[in-house]
């Protein structure tokens, strides 16, 4: 019988999936039982359109606003996305949001920022949907960055091909200097290169630990090559989480979600605690230092209790 043993530095991190289904009040509820039961943080995806046959009833939420009302909610938890899309928001007005709700939250949020994939969604509620993503979304850091480290009382400006900004007074700042970034991906160049240059985090959403542990690797050797130390940053991994008392409870859960148990364990964190913790040991040992549990049932609580009983207390 496998035996849970105790791993050391690793983060759990509730994070969910709210286009597939669930109102503010079911958010809000997760997001209290995320902090009163010990874990790290509370983040959500952002996207418009539930995925893979979801009816995402009772219709979207959006991330921003969701996260504002949690703010003012919630007391200790950390907030953020996984991740915000690029090509939902301009960056001035998205860099005030972000710096607004850092403020609600006392400096507890954390800002994950991607290019946006997922052109269904874009067409349904007439998002543009641009060939060049990827250098918007480079623009759009530098563009939220920036503001957010100019001065009080200088100006910022930028002129991009995409974005321009002239003397901007680069208002309101947030509480935190400066607000997490968090970036991630599999792509082998220029991601790494955005995630030296920006980020605080780097994350590998639902991965291999091999995929993971290699991808790791090109972020610390971009980081190494901008000039900062590779373990400046939290290298982090999102992966589904499945986890039951007893086999039957795990194949209820799984089932549940729509998933096979064998699929479960060999691409998320699925079965008895101690698998599970046995599972986010091998993580650590490739340099993970926090995970994301991709919560998928968010009505059921007794889940969340279950891990932080039998698997966050063994970290």
């Amino acid at each position: 019988m496998l035996r849970p043993t105790r791993v050391v530095d690793m983060e759990l991190r509730i994070f969910t999936e709210p286009q597939q289904g669930a109102s503010y009040d079911t958010l809000l509820t997760v997001a209290k039982a995320t902090e009163d039961l010990g874990f790290d943080a509370f983040f959500r995806s952002d996207h418009y359109l539930s995925m893979g046959g979801a009816d995402g009833l009772p219709g979207p939420t959006d991330a921003w606003i969701t996260l504002a009302g949690l703010a003012r909610e919630t007391k200790r938890i950390r907030l953020g996305t996984l991740v915000t899309a690029a090509t939902f928001r301009l960056p001035g007005p998205l860099a005030i949001q972000v710096a607004q709700v850092d403020q609600m939250s006392g400096g507890r949020v954390e800002f994950g920022l991607g290019s946006g994939w997922f052109a269904e969604e874009h067409a349904a509620y007439g998002i543009p949907f641009p060939a060049d993503k990827f250098a918007r979304l480079e623009e759009q850091l530098a563009i939220i960055t920036g503001l957010w480290a100019t001065k009080p009382g200088d100006t910022f400006s930028y002129e991009g091909k995409h974005y321009q900004l002239t003397d901007s007074p680069a208002l309101p700042k947030p509480v935190q200097d400066p607000i997490p970034v968090l970036i991630g991906g599999q792509g082998a160049t220029r991601t790494p290169r955005l995630a030296a240059q920006y980020a605080a985090e780097f994350n590998m959403p639902f991965s291999s630990l091999e995929d993971s542990a290699r991808q790791f690797d090109r972020v610390r050797a971009a980081a190494e090559n901008y000039g900062r130390a590779a373990d400046d940053l939290v290298y982090s991994n999102a992966l589904v989480v499945c986890v039951g008392a007893n086999d039957a409870e795990v194949a209820r859960r799984a089932a549940a979600i729509g998933r096979e148990v064998d699929e479960l364990k060999t691409n998320g964190l699925a079965g008895s605690p101690a698998e599970v913790v046995d599972k986010i040991g091998r993580y650590t040992e490739i340099g993970t230092g926090r995970i994301y549990l991709q919560v998928l049932d968010l009505t059921d609580l007794e889940h969340l209790e279950l891990i932080s009983a039998q698997v966050q207390s063994q970290l």
